[in-house]
C-alpha cells in the first residue's frame, strides 16, 4: 500500500522534476503553510458605522494525504482565532485531482469544520467539483446533495441563488449566495450553470448593502453596482505562479483582475481567495493556502 510519505516524494518528482523545488512546491507550501491574508475595504455604498469582519474559507479540496480532516480542523481553529462576525465557505469541498491515497468524506470534513464559531453564523455555497463528482474525481457524484447534507449537519446555511438578511449593531446587510456557474458539463469544455443572479437579487427587499458569494469570479462582469462586494474562490490564485509563465497563464484562463486578491471595477469590489487545497495536481508555488480576513467598512463619519 502506498504511504503518505512515498506519495509526497513520488508526486514531487513527477510534477516538477527538480528534487529541491518539488519538495517545496508539493510538500511544504500546500501541505504545511497557511497564511492569513487581510483586506480592509470601504465601498462607497456601504453605510457609515457598519464594520463587518468576514472570514473566507475556499477550495478545501479535502483528500488524503494532502488535505486530511486534521488539517481542515486546524484551518477552522485558525479561522476562529480571527474572531470574525461571520464565516463564508466558498465551495469545492471535494478533492480536485487523482494524486491521492484516499477520500475525505463529507461527514469527515464537516465534523472538522463544525467547530467554526461566529456570531452571525457560517454560510456556504457549492463549487464546480461539488457538482461534478464525489469526494474524489473518480467517484460518482450526486449533484452536490452529500455536500449540502454535510453543511446543514454542521449548522451552516447553504445558499444557492438564495439570500439572507443579517444585522450588526442594528444595521442590516444582505448575503446573496449564487449557484455554481459550471455545475453541469454539456461538452468537453462547455458547461451550463446552476446560477441565476437576477433571481437571487430579486429576493433582496430593501436598500441594505449586499455581499455576493460566487464560487467562480466569471460573474463579476455582470454584477450590478447594487452589489457592494463580491467574494470568490475557484482560481486558487493561479496555484503555480512561476515567474512570467504563471501569471500569464492564469490571466489568460480567468481574465485580468480575476485571478487573485482585491480589485475594483467602478464602485464594485471583488476579493478572490487563493483557497486552501489543490486541483489538477497537488502543487502550489508562490501562492500558499490562505484564510482571508476581510473587513468591510463604511466611509468615515462626516465631521462638523
Amino acid at each position: 500500500m502506498i504511504t503518505r510519505r512515498a506519495l509526497l516524494q513520488g508526486a514531487g518528482g513527477l510534477v516538477l522534476g527538480s528534487t529541491g523545488l518539488a519538495s517545496y512546491a508539493v510538500a511544504v507550501e500546500p501541505g504545511f503553510m497557511l497564511d492569513v491574508t487581510r483586506y480592509r475595504i470601504t465601498p462607497r455604498t456601504w453605510p457609515a458605522g457598519l464594520d463587518v469582519k468576514i472570514a473566507i474559507i475556499a477550495d478545501i479540496h479535502a483528500c488524503e494525504p494532502w488535505m486530511p480532516a486534521s488539517r481542515v480542523r486546524h484551518i477552522a481553529e485558525v479561522t476562529n482565532a480571527l474572531k470574525p462576525d461571520l464565516v463564508v465557505l466558498l465551495g469545492d469541498f471535494n478533492g480536485g485531482h487523482r494524486f491521492v491515497t484516499g477520500p475525505v468524506l463529507p461527514q469527515q470534513w464537516a465534523e472538522a469544520l463544525s467547530v467554526l464559531d461566529a456570531p452571525l453564523g457560517v454560510h456556504a455555497i457549492l463549487g464546480n467539483h461539488d457538482w461534478w463528482h464525489g469526494p474524489l474525481p473518480r467517484m460518482k457524484g450526486d449533484g452536490g446533495d452529500s455536500i449540502r447534507r454535510a453543511l446543514k449537519h454542521m449548522n451552516a446555511s447553504v445558499l444557492e441563488n438564495d439570500v439572507l438578511r443579517l444585522s450588526k449593531n442594528g444595521k442590516p446587510f444582505w448575503i446573496v449566495g449564487l449557484g455554481d456557474q459550471l455545475a453541469h458539463r454539456v461538452g468537453r469544455y462547455r458547461f451550463k450553470g446552476a446560477d441565476d443572479l437576477d433571481e437571487a437579487l430579486d429576493q433582496v427587499t430593501d436598500d441594505a448593502p449586499i455581499v455576493l458569494l460566487a464560487h467562480e469570479p466569471y460573474v463579476f462582469h455582470r454584477v450590478p453596482e447594487r452589489v457592494a462586494v463580491t467574494l470568490c474562490g475557484h482560481t486558487h490564485g493561479g496555484q503555480v505562479n512561476l515567474p512570467i509563465v504563471g501569471p500569464f497563464t492564469a490571466n489568460r484562463r480567468f481574465g485580468p483582475d480575476l485571478v487573485y486578491g482585491h480589485a475594483m471595477h467602478g464602485d464594485r469590489h471583488i476579493v478572490i481567495s487563493a483557497g486552501l487545497g489543490t486541483s489538477i495536481a497537488p502543487v502550489r508555488f508562490m501562492r500558499p493556502p490562505e484564510v482571508v480576513d476581510l473587513t468591510i467598512s463604511g466611509p468615515p463619519a462626516a465631521t462638523a
